[in-house]
């Protein structure tokens, strides 16, 4: 099966239901969707493979002159208007907000002329995998396969796949719905009222945030696809609502992110809280609380987005990958590595939440605790660090900052609460640590702190030596350090995560510059007290959205173009809590 030539990732758009998502690409087609849930079987898969692997595609018939696309004001509901030598027709995608069966809508509305419109509905469960059987059903389709059924229903006489001419004034709607095949089918939905009633939540949502003016709908947009990445019954937050789209062109950098990583709990509940959205902080806190459980020695990098901890990655080898980038996996291995890092980026959401909220549940209490007597057992050991390193464990320098994050934290905890506790043991463990990545992750030569202990690599998660405040921004080795990774791992202004050809992640190929470490640079700059550097760099990386505002995990300066899983809420969290770092008188998510 040879795959067709990929559309750009960033020439899709995102929406959702709070529990899922689609990508609906410039041309009209749905070519990712994963039902009912975010790590759910995708039916419609062919961002991965071919046409051959699922699809749902509405346009004009003949050459589209012209597309333009937007989200209707401040809500998910997209809108793309087609332009033809006949005239122009107008398409309006959305998920309505879940309270029964997952449902998309797409309606199409002529503007104006008259023009042909191709439909084609051709679902792939099992992740591009398996054919359904279609049949006719109480005036629609259904496709039925093993565990899923699709739904489909239109307002005018339509199949899978067949044309139809539309005027202007007009409009035809389509609504795909979901359900088990031993299920009842889903019952019908009015279109109309469900488009007011998603436009509706949107608005009342963000009508709330609080939000710098600087940049004010850049980070407003962030912050509706990030809650577009949030799974409403848990309160989780996806890394990415997609698997396999690689970061590194026809290369095996192709991993699923449709899951929740302590790494950004940090910035997710900064973002939240900063926001003005307790409630979201407060589900999301909940979740990772009760994912975590009761050993911090069984504490994972990440989980899935119920809590779960078996993540088992597996291979899916009918998908030919977007461009040819293969593996495609599903599931990621790198749930089980130990991470050191996670200790202290765990340690500073909790500490973010205590000092933002005011309170100190016993629970958190006994958590902190318990954190930071792990710490003390482990902190000496390799890991595989904050960027899930699939070569050998190292003494990487930035997890060593995050033992020392985890074990200040706790002093604080204890010296703001008055607690029952002796700090002393505690301030000598946090000095130890600082000591020893002073002496052991330090270059004096060269002036820069290093990726691992006796390594000459540099990583852009050494910028959390300044954010973290484990070092003041001024100081000499800060700078030193600055100036070394603007050096080494800067890639047309903006930041790798670290340098590939040394072999340490033990994965072949290159990558592109990560969007989230170019807006750490940029709150780091402001830190130093480099504002007009940090505001150029900001806007910069604002400027590389896509159309729509959505970001990708990593761009190819060469190319212009985004890659990596799409849209990537490390990305939009890094972007919201830089703003409020540069534009909002907030200290980044790390800090204090």
């Amino acid at each position: 099966m040879s795959a067709d030539p990929p559309i750009k990732i960033e020439d899709h758009a995102l929406i959702g239901d709070l529990h899922t998502s689609a990508l609906v690409a410039k041309d009209g087609s749905i070519d990712f969707m994963c039902l009912p849930d975010f790590d759910s079987d995708a039916c419609f898969a062919s961002l991965l493979g071919s046409s051959e692997n699922g699809f749902w595609r509405i346009a004009p018939v003949g050459q589209v002159q012209e597309t333009r696309r937007r989200y209707r004001e401040n809500t998910l509901i997209l809108e793309q208007d087609f332009v033809t030598d006949k005239g122009v027709v107008r398409i309006v995608d959305f998920m309505p907000i879940r309270s029964g069966p997952p449902r998309l809508i797409r309606r199409v509305e002529g503007v104006r002329g008259n023009v042909a419109v191709h439909h084609e509905l051709k679902p792939r469960f099992g992740n591009g995998y398996t054919i359904p059987l279609v049949s006719q059903k109480d005036g629609g389709f259904v496709a039925m396969a093993g565990p899923d059924a699709l739904y489909l229903w239109s307002d005018r006489e339509a199949s899978m796949d067949f044309q139809f001419e539309l005027n202007a004034g007009e409009t035809v709607s389509f609504v795909l719905s979901w359900a088990r095949p031993y299920e009842a089918a889903p019952g019908s939905i009015d279109p109309n009222a469900a488009q007011r009633a998603t436009e509706a939540f949107w608005l009342n949502w963000t009508q709330e945030l609080k939000i710098p003016a600087e940049f004010r709908d850049v980070v407003l947009r962030s912050l509706i696809t990030l809650k577009a990445c949030t799974y409403q019954p848990s309160g989780a937050i996806v890394a990415a609502p997609t698997f396999g789209l690689p970061e590194t062109p026809g290369g095996e950098r192709n991993w699923d992110y449709r899951f929740c990583w302590i790494r950004d709990s940090v910035l997710a509940l900064s973002a939240l809280i900063w926001s003005g959205k307790s409630d979201e902080a407060r589900a999301f806190g909940g979740w990772l609380t009760n994912a975590i459980g009761g050993a911090p020695s069984q504490l994972q990098i990440m989980y899935g987005i119920r809590g779960e901890r078996r993540l088992t990655e597996v291979t899916l080898p009918w998908l030919s990958g977007y461009g040819g980038a293969r593996p495609v996996r599903i599931g990621n291995g790198a749930y089980d590595q130990f991470q050191l890092d996670v200790l202290g980026e765990l340690a500073a959401s909790m500490y973010i939440y205590v000092r933002l909220t005011g309170e100190l549940p016993e629970r958190t209490r006994i958590s902190f605790e318990t954190i930071a007597n792990h710490v003390a057992e482990v902190w000496r050991d390799p890991d595989h660090g904050i960027w899930e390193m699939r070569g050998p464990k190292q003494e990487f320098t930035a997890s060593k900052v995050s033992a020392w994050i985890a074990v200040d934290r706790w002093i604080r905890i204890i010296d703001q609460g008055s607690l029952d506790v002796d700090p002393a043991p505690w301030v000598a463990l946090r000095q130890a640590i600082f000591d020893e990545v002073c002496s052991k992750g330090y270059d004096s030569v060269r002036n820069t702190f290093t990726q691992y202990y006796g390594s000459t690599g540099l990583d852009a998660s050494l910028l959390a030596i300044p954010m973290s405040g484990f070092l003041p921004p001024t100081d000499e080795r800060v700078v030193g350090t600055v100036k070394a990774i603007e050096e080494d791992l800067l890639q047309d202004g903006l930041l790798l995560r670290y340098r590939t050809e040394e072999g340490t992640d033990g994965l072949s190929g290159d990558e592109g510059v990560f969007l989230a470490c170019s807006f750490w640079l940029a709150s780091v700059y402001h830190l130093m007290g480099r504002t007009k550097e940090a505001c150029r760099l900001f806007e910069r990386l604002a400027n590389l959205r896509n159309d729509v505002g959505l970001l990708a995990e990593e761009y190819l300066p060469d190319a212009k173009q985004q890659i990596g899983n799409f849209p990537q809420a490390f990305s939009h969290l890094a972007l919201v809590n830089s703003a409020f770092t540069l534009f909002g008188n907030r200290a980044p998510g790390i800090l204090h």
